[in-house]
């Protein structure tokens, strides 16, 4: 099969022809209709902060077909369409059980999206309901790590909210901030690149960085924000979330900087401040986001911006470095 390898930082991604996989037991090989570039993925080939190893196929927003399962497999067929986590785990401890298998102790990472065909775990799999597409597919992964950042901010009915950020998960969080009874959402972003993109997941205000933010949010809001979600991912976000957040409020970290983020513990312990790391998502997190654009959610579909054949993925990838290619860039493995 074609793959696209990650070989050593500072070289571009490698077209490649890579064995076909197999599936172990309790797994099964889909061919990969659509794959989405996330930006960890750009961020863990700069050589800053946390890298991935040589030689790996990256890509973990994917959607496939069903073409060969494993022993053990009893609740997927072939010609089935589904997406996953993309990792595997034991099923069976208490961290799987309580429904977090990414805190297994045996976890597998299964991220190759950037080739033909990738091996899935079935526990780890859900199937796409008939009004899905695999692009539709394709964006239930950073929908579903938006919505685990959403449901632990536990936010109240007409809760006063903050998005920092405007990329495919902090639109995400927008989208499911409101879906939970936010009735104010402020985004801000570094550009107003997204602004139209932020207002149709939900969006009441849209701000670039600037001077006095603060007193313009708590004019937008009526007040300071109760919750803040961090989904920008670069130092210095963790202290404008503190600087932002009401006391006793709450930030959520979905951005998750690869490398160190200061903040001044004494500023956020005199505003009492809860701050709160989110880990991905659960499976239940993906069903729910399937679910959402089952039911007619038109508003994530709009993060789509592109879709590109695997030969052009190490030119697009290079280029997304420095330029926008808007918020969603999905590849097509098998063109």
């Amino acid at each position: 099969m074609k793959a696209a390898a990650f070989k050593a930082v500072g070289q571009p991604l490698i077209i490649e022809d890579r064995p076909d996989p197999k599936p172990s037991e309790g797994e099964v090989i889909v061919k990969v209709g659509r794959c989405g570039i996330c930006s960890s993925d750009l961020h863990m080939t700069s050589g800053k902060g946390v890298t991935f190893p040589a030689d790996s196929v990256l890509g973990h927003e994917y959607a496939g077909e069903i073409v060969e399962v494993g022993a053990g497999v009893s609740t997927l067929k072939i010609g089935e369409r589904i997406t996953a986590m993309p990792f595997a785990s034991c099923g069976q401890c208490a961290l799987c059980l309580t429904g977090f298998p990414l805190g297994c102790a045996s976890v597998l990472p299964m991220m190759s999206g950037y080739a033909e065909y990738a091996r899935m775990a079935e526990r780890s799999s859900i199937k796409l309901p008939q009004s899905l597409s695999l692009a539709d597919g394709a964006l239930v992964e950073p929908l579903a790590s938006s919505l685990h950042g959403v449901v632990m901010a536990a936010l109240r009915p007409g809760a006063k909210v903050v998005v920092l950020g405007a990329g495919a998960i902090g639109l995400g969080a927008i989208f499911w901030a409101r879906m939970s009874g936010a009735r104010q959402v402020v985004t801000i972003a570094r550009s107003e690149r997204h602004k139209e993109l932020a207002m149709q997941m939900g969006a009441t205000h849209f701000f670039s960085q600037g001077e006095d933010l603060q007193r313009q949010v708590a004019a937008a809001l009526g007040g300071p924000p109760e919750a803040v979600f961090e989904c920008v991912g670069v130092p210095g976000s963790l202290s404008a979330a503190i600087e932002l957040v009401a006391t006793r409020g709450s930030i959520i970290v979905l951005g998750m900087c690869g490398v160190a983020d200061p903040v001044i513990p004494f500023i956020a312990g005199m505003k009492s401040i809860t701050m709160k790391f989110s880990a991905a998502y659960e499976l239940r997190d993906f069903e729910a986001a399937a679910d959402a654009i089952d039911r007619g959610a038109a508003a994530p579909r709009s993060m789509i911006s592109e879709t590109i054949p695997l030969r052009d993925l190490p030119l697009v990838f290079e280029q997304m470095r420095t330029t926008s290619r808007g918020c969603k860039v999905l590849v097509s493995p098998s063109e």
